[in-house]
């Protein structure tokens, strides 16, 4: 974790499971900006999770990954043609800064295209409050009885008007019905600077475990390490408690508040798709010219797209569609 000083990935967004009317729902991932599987993106030089999905988006990453390694050579060198925007034959850091925040871009965007059929339930183009809460918290709301479970019963109570501030943050006009770019704003808050606050405090009221307003430095740990074997603590979790003390609790005054929270997970000096950027080229290039040829990628093809699967079966046979 040593490296890790900056902040969580944005790649990773909410993810809301498609639930219709009458369809007994399944509670959604909470947070925001968290990922644990992005924390060490670069710790491991032989782990090019964190590669993959920078450079080609989630969904395409998992595509790359029922390819062979011909098949996915083949396919990045075509993806490098696009990314030379001048075609000079060079890959500069800029250039690859542009593709992967249009790759971001697309994710979010295709995320919103792909459940925006199950909210719009009359097909009017736009996503009411009433049915956002129909569709998600229909059958909860109609078979309360069916849902003795504490735990569930206390996640429900909680996401429904979690969900509801968030819904009428994202509404800038007040109307309590989204259009797409509202509803994008919705599901994807971390896009949007008019969002930002919401992600604080839904990111402050998923740690504070105390309700004391602030986020202390074992609720900071706590939220990305259980501590359950009583054994000592790893190094990275030491580091992690350094990294509060030096980097998180900027006042000194033992935890963080909401503006210091802000700084942590938002960052105003560091730009995730330029760093990414910069790895990519730092670890590729060959000549040491600050800049990729197409050889020099598809030399490394495995960081940029290369997969992870031992099993392809029938998806060789399908034909995947050029980024």
């Amino acid at each position: 974790m040593a490296g890790f000083s900056c902040s969580f990935s944005f790649m990773s967004a909410v993810l809301l499971s498609a639930c219709v009317v009458n369809a007994k729902p399944t509670l959604r991932k909470e947070r925001v900006l968290r990922d644990p599987e992005l924390r060490q993106a670069h710790e491991d030089s032989k782990s090019y999770q964190y590669d993959h999905e920078a450079f080609l988006g989630k969904d395409e990453a998992k595509t790359f990954d029922q390819l062979t390694p011909e098949e996915s050579r083949d396919r990045l060198s075509k993806i490098v043609d696009r990314i030379d925007g001048d075609a000079d034959g060079h890959i500069t850091t800029d250039e690859l800064k542009a593709w992967i925040k249009r790759v971001q871009k697309r994710y979010v965007y295709e995320n919103v295209a792909k459940v925006w059929v199950d909210y719009d339930l009359n097909k009017d183009n736009k996503i009411s409050w009433d049915e956002y809460k129909q569709a998600t918290y229909g059958y909860y709301l109609a078979n309360p009885e069916e849902f003795e479970d504490a735990t569930d019963q206390f996640s429900f109570k909680k996401m429904l008007p979690r969900d509801e501030r968030r819904f009428k943050a994202a509404d800038l006009n007040g109307d309590l019905a989204a259009e797409k770019e509202e509803f994008t704003a919705f599901l994807h808050p971390e896009e949007f600077e008019h969002m930002k606050n919401i992600v604080v405090l839904e990111t402050l009221e998923d740690i504070d475990k105390n309700g004391d307003g602030h986020v202390d430095e074992d609720e900071y740990i706590a939220d990305m390490f259980a501590h359950e074997d009583g054994g000592p603590e790893p190094d990275w979790v030491r580091t992690e408690r350094e990294q509060f003390s030096d980097f998180r609790d900027l006042n000194k005054d033992g935890k963080m508040d909401q503006d210091e929270i802000r700084h942590w997970i938002m960052p105003q000096d560091y730009d995730h798709a330029q760093a990414e950027a910069r790895h990519l080229v730092y670890e590729s290039d060959q000549d040491k010219d600050q800049r990729l040829t197409k050889q020099e990628i598809l030399d490394n093809w495995n960081m940029f797209v290369g997969s992870q699967a031992t099993n392809y079966g029938e998806d060789l046979t399908r034909n995947h569609d050029e980024l």
